[in-house]
């Protein structure tokens, strides 16, 4: 692989630059490729922006460019797209910057100062004769500065494609179909792949990277949509009253395990839920959904006795355990609800006893 550096002005870049969205982004006259499959979609803020324009005209150098060319002479940039698209845009006129104390867009300048913009110089690094492996590697190293990639971009890479690029389409836009039928249940930015990342970890029961090995040259991303639809529309049918914590569960695990249960009811479930949302002692309200299925109170992060009620439980039984009647150090015992919480006991002090750890243990295995 042969790796050399260039210099070209931005009048070079920016002659020729399209914008197509989905049809894709081009310039340098038409021969760069600035956004191929195996980039991310554009995250600089406008402020982010704006600090390259300002850097242009300070005459600060910016960070160096990659472009890999291709056989029949044209390129694709590999890394720099925000810094490229951060100029071609200010060029368009999309937006203004402060350039000299003014806001101003690139049509508002004076001839001296487009000059100034124009002639600026690019550092660019080409990289030919590679295959397709050892670029996505080199991308894969020289991505160490700037808006860093996540995990799932860095997936988007290696394993770009067709699939990958349906999958974009559906789940990494800004406004996608996978963001207005559940933001109100996943975390994150689509645009940084946080609902691809999401629906591919719940599709692949937490092994991502091998599920997009696998599935890398499917011709379309119609199963996994299925799938994140599915999911959505089961939470929306067993919980229909929504409330703010039911954001960010892990709704795709629930319904791999419990989608196709039949005795969920969801009139049964929403007056359980109503109980626990009023019960002090339940710390992860996040936790109910996965109570409610499973029966596992440790997703409720559940009150704990505090090291006063403790200490006075502790006195109150001169240090022998509840139990085996045995006497022990505080250190060696451990708070113990004498009815337990599910049966309605509350961590109060007229609820607490003290165990040693044995009998604590046994007890709560039983």
């Amino acid at each position: 692989m042969k790796i050399t550096l260039h210099q070209i002005n931005i009048c070079e870049l920016v002659n020729g630059f399209e914008n197509n969205e989905e049809e894709g982004v081009v310039g340098y006259g038409g021969r760069l490729n600035i956004r191929p499959k195996y980039q991310r979609e554009f995250v600089y803020s406008e402020s982010q922006q704006q600090e390259v324009i300002n850097s242009i005209f300070k005459g600060f150098p910016l960070n160096v460019m990659y472009w890999v060319k291709n056989e029949d002479g044209t390129f694709e940039l590999l890394d720099g797209q925000q810094r490229t698209l951060s100029i071609c845009s200010y060029f368009v006129g999309e937006y203004f910057s402060n350039v000299n104390g003014n806001l101003r867009g690139f049509d508002n300048l004076a001839a001296d100062e487009k000059e100034t913009f124009l002639e600026y110089p690019l550092q660019i690094y080409i990289c030919e004769d590679g295959t397709d492996s050892e670029k996505i590697d080199w991308f894969k190293i020289i991505n160490i500065a700037g808006e860093r990639l996540t995990n799932q971009e860095m997936l988007n890479a290696v394993y770009s494609g067709e699939w990958v690029t349906a999958l974009k389409r559906r789940f990494s836009k800004s406004n996608c179909v996978a963001y207005q039928m559940g933001s109100k249940y996943l975390t994150g930015e689509p645009i940084r792949q946080a609902y691809l990342e999401t629906t591919l970890k719940w599709i692949s029961r937490g092994n991502v990277e091998r599920y997009m090995a696998e599935h890398q040259h499917d011709k379309d991303c119609d199963a996994e949509w299925q799938y994140f639809q599915d999911v959505i529309n089961w939470v929306k049918k067993l919980f229909p009253n929504y409330r703010t914590f039911m954001k960010g569960v892990a709704w795709g695990d629930l319904y791999n395990e419990h989608g196709r249960r039949t005795d969920l009811k969801a009139s049964q479930l929403e007056e359980r839920i109503c109980k626990l949302v009023e019960d002090d002692d339940v710390r992860n309200q996040r936790g109910i959904f996965a109570y409610l299925l499973t029966g596992d109170e440790r997703t409720l992060n559940l009150r704990a006795f505090s090291d006063n009620q403790k200490q006075k439980a502790y006195q109150q039984q001169k240090g022998y355990c509840a139990i085996c009647h045995n006497h022990f150090d505080i250190k060696e015992m451990e708070a113990d609800h004498i009815t337990p919480w599910s049966q309605g006991g509350h961590t109060v002090q007229e609820n607490c006893q003290m165990l040693c750890r044995p009998c604590n243990r046994r007890k709560s295995n039983k």
